[in-house]
């Protein structure tokens, strides 16, 4: 019983106090200095990105006859977006699980839904920030879900 005690500390404890001995070094914004003005930039930048986002989206809902708040409510704004183009429900669960060529599909969707071409829509893919903000400010008009089957 008494090699089976020490067999445990030795295995569970010794490492255990090696690990206290260890120096692991800290970033200079944990130790109080400020971040770099990089990091300013990139953060300034994804805001300003992200509210430009959600002010096409929002337009571009409005005109699609959906509500505007949807485009800032994140999974729901995909499920207005597929409800836009005349894509079902299901769509969502495809776009979340392979999101690259679900997001191909309903961009190049989306910009048919409002009566531009396929290259709109490579657009929206590739510039999506400036594409949607011209189709949410521009003078397309929403003709109809795209991708609705036809009567």
């Amino acid at each position: 019983m008494n090699s089976l005690v020490e067999l445990t500390q030795t295995v569970l404890l010794i490492p255990t106090r090696l690990l206290g001995q260890v120096e692991y070094s800290y970033s200079a914004s944990s130790q109080g200095q400020a971040s770099g003005p990089l990091v300013w930039v990139c953060c300034t930048v994804e805001i300003i990105l992200g509210i430009l986002w959600i002010v096409a989206l929002w337009k571009i809902f409005s005109k699609a006859g959906q509500p505007g708040w949807a485009a800032i409510i994140p999974i729901y704004n995909l499920f207005v977006w597929c409800k836009i183009v005349g894509r079902s429900a299901w769509w969502l669960l495809l776009w979340l699980i392979c999101f690259p060529i679900f997001h191909i599909i309903l961009s190049i969707d989306l910009a048919k839904s409002f009566g531009k071409g396929v290259g709109f829509g490579i657009g929206l893919i590739f510039l999506p920030f400036i594409f949607a903000l011209i189709l949410g400010f521009g003078s397309a008009t929403y003709q109809g879900p795209s991708a609705a089957p036809k009567a």
